[in-house]
């Protein structure tokens, strides 16, 4: 019994994706598409859509608190100084890339990528709008309407306004700051209670889709797990080799042999917090001052989602796809903007990226309920996108170490 308790939640995940492909199979097989279709939608597939609105309800409370507290665990905005402002910067343009590379792949990728034939989306219209009013319409008029329209880009603003403000207030603001600490830090528990249902959900949801759809879709998963794996690979080279070439003037091969053993820990245990002490020591071994890791990787931990982002833009084409949504470009720079800036409100543990997927969605009009049919698979992608995002976070303390005037190994 002890065990059982202990039993991992990617592998609770994997177990509800194989049992509801299984009896998804079983419905399809014995009733038919159409028939099987209508009978879990009506009866199976509710009990996922519970488990698509938890995830709903968790991502406004934890974008609004992760991001606050995220800047306000900064200290002081002067003394965060050069190395802070380096750090971001870093963070952003690679996470921006990342996305770009994501959409680049998921597009080539697009033309094999399904559409589902799952008559309660037929009629559903994607969100669209010009490229200036989606600007114009980051920017909130009011604190209160984004939070109750799921406004993620707006609540992102809201955010960093108010993590700036209480950095700002000094000592007066720091019982609220303490408050948003104390709230994020819940929000983040209820997170896990809604994740533990996750194979329950998986279940569900997968059982629907396999009896509608048939087994067929399980090669389809595959193809959407080897784009977001060539973005991966593509961003390691292209991006980190060159950032550690051409702004530490440190060998790439020798970089990516002293980050391996934090990436394969990364790559098992899927958490890039977990990762923290063994890429902390990868650090040490390339001569990083310590002033600078120890500042670089927890805020890397936090913030630097580049293999999510990849994930993310992979995923939301797919899966707009599979509704027959053809995404526009100002609907992808949108996925960019989101995707770069939700990267600051995804924890830095297993499993997180898939709930910032769903803000993702809603910023471009895709119902998140389609997120069910990845999610299964949802362990296979992150241990690529934490082993990604580990390698990030090494690669930006050994550039930032080589601006500040510190010789890297």
């Amino acid at each position: 019994m002890q065990e059982k308790k202990k039993l991992n939640l990617g592998v609770k995940i994997l177990i509800g994706l194989v049992a509801g492909i299984i009896v998804g199979a079983i419905f399809w097989m014995a009733m038919g598409a159409d028939a099987a279709g209508a009978f879990t939608a009506k009866y199976i597939k509710p009990f996922g859509d519970i488990f698509v609105n938890l995830l709903k309800f968790i991502v406004v409370p934890l974008v609004l608190l992760s991001i606050m507290d995220g800047v306000i665990s900064m200290g002081d905005i002067g003394k965060v100084g050069k190395i802070g402002w380096k750090t971001v910067a870093y963070f952003l343009v690679t996470t921006a890339i990342a996305c770009i590379i994501g959409l680049i792949v998921a597009n080539i990728f697009k033309g094999a990528f399904p559409v589902l034939s799952l008559a309660e989306d037929a009629a559903y219209e994607a969100k669209s709008s010009n490229l200036m009013d989606t600007i114009v319409n980051i920017f909130p008029n009011n604190a209160i309407s984004p939070l109750s329209t799921s406004s993620m880009l707006q609540i992102i603003v809201i955010s960093i306004a108010f993590g700036c403000g209480i950095l700002v207030a000094g000592d007066k603001g720091k019982p609220f700051g303490d408050f948003i600490t104390s709230f994020n830090e819940v929000t983040q528990r209820v997170m896990g209670f809604i994740l533990a249902l996750s194979p329950y959900g998986v279940f569900a949801l997968m059982v629907w889709v396999v009896a509608a759809q048939g087994p067929k879709i399980l090669g389809h998963l595959g193809l959407v797990l080897l784009a977001a794996y060539i973005g991966y690979i593509i961003h390691v080279v292209l991006v980190y080799s060159l950032s550690v070439k051409v702004f530490a003037q440190m060998s790439p091969i020798t970089f990516f042999k002293k980050v391996f053993p934090a990436a394969a820990f990364a790559f098992t245990s899927t958490s890039s917090v977990a990762s923290l002490p063994i890429t902390k020591e990868c650090c040490d071994d390339m001569n990083v001052d310590s002033e600078v890791s120890s500042f670089v990787l927890p805020l890397g931990a936090t913030v630097n989602m580049d293999g999510t982002a990849i994930y993310q833009c992979v995923a939301a084409i797919f899966l707009a796809k599979c509704i027959g949504i053809d995404l526009t470009l100002t609907q992808m720079i949108i996925i960019v903007v989101t995707a770069t800036l939700a990267s600051i409100g995804t924890a830095g543990t297993s499993g997180a990226g898939m709930i910032m997927l769903a803000m993702v969605l809603d910023a471009v009009g895709v119902p998140p309920t389609y997120i069910g049919i990845i999610y299964g698979i949802d362990r296979l992608f992150d241990m690529g996108r934490t082993a990604l995002n580990v390698v990030g976070d090494a690669s930006c303390a050994v550039c930032v170490n080589h601006w500040e005037g510190n010789n890297n190994a």
